[in-house]
């Protein structure tokens, strides 16, 4: 069960997100072009094309040609950006943009999994300078992103690593060598047919919002299919369901534990004296 926590003596698991659509309600690269303007990074006329893209993605998703036609665009769009002034737009507005589109299930889901012992690992096609501070926003443990090329700290608008698809899937078989996850245990969420790779290198693929090929795919396959549709700011959730860090997880598994032997060695010492057997008569 989701919840049972893993047994360390076996291989380590983990559990790969998709972002948009499946941990977060939009596009996480277009929610940013509002502040992109702001900072003098794009014109009206981007924010509106960016805007309707959002849509159509929000709609009907986005298949293969419709993405390569979004990648096309944003490439040629951050062509000679600062990168540490995207980043810094990007930590700005973080919270402000990211944390009310967070669905309260997919961060429910993903404290599941971290309860139970297994990483989290966002994967996504958008860009590493917006995928990465959702990543750690979210308290997942890695991330797999796109890669500009970055010359002179700025973008030159070519791509160094796609995150999409088969190479989706080809980070995820990767990163299960290097850390040691046995993927037939491990757990994958996306909403896209194009990433079926992705969901397939793993023992436990879930459908989350999927698009119609996808869903198609599911029912044919028999993968679980989930409905996300409660975006709420962290802040807003449950004290308890809150997303604590790896490390206080930890932390409070160690504390637990050392409590637990406590207890168990004062009990003992009561068996063991007079005073205690005479005071359970």
């Amino acid at each position: 069960m989701l919840g049972t926590v893993e047994n360390h003596s076996l291989s380590r698991t983990a559990a790969f997100f998709d972002l948009d659509k499946t941990v977060i309600a939009k596009s996480s690269t277009l929610t940013f072009s509002k502040s992109f303007y702001q900072g003098g990074l794009i014109n009206r006329r981007a924010v509106l094309r960016t805007a309707y893209a959002q849509f159509v993605f929000l709609i009907g998703g986005a298949d293969h040609d419709q993405m390569e036609r979004m990648r096309e665009y944003l490439s040629a769009l951050c062509r000679g950006w600062n990168v540490q002034q995207v980043r810094e737009l990007v930590a700005e507005t973080l919270h402000e943009l990211i944390d009310p589109i967070i669905y309260d299930e997919a961060a429910s889901l993903i404290e599941a999994h971290h309860t139970a012992g297994r990483d989290v690992v966002i994967v996504s096609t958008s860009g590493a300078e917006v995928v990465e501070p959702i990543g750690e926003l979210l308290g997942a443990d890695r991330v797999v992103a796109t890669r500009m090329v970055v010359e002179d700290g700025a973008f030159t608008g070519e791509v160094e690593y796609y995150a999409y698809g088969p190479t989706k899937a080809e980070a995820i078989r990767e990163l299960a060598e290097s850390e040691g996850y046995d993927l037939a245990r491990c757990y994958a969420y996306s909403d896209s047919v194009t990433d079926i790779p992705m969901l397939e290198s793993v023992g436990h693929p879930h459908a989350v919002n999927p698009d119609r090929a996808l869903r198609r795919e599911a029912a044919a396959r028999d993968w679980p299919v989930l409905s996300f549709n409660r975006p709420v700011r962290l802040k807003q959730r449950v004290p308890s369901l809150s997303l604590p860090s790896r490390p206080a997880l930890v932390t409070a598994a160690a504390v637990g534990a050392a409590m637990a032997t406590a207890r168990l060695v004062w009990l003992a010492s009561r068996r063991r004296s007079p005073r205690a057997r005479i005071a359970r008569l």
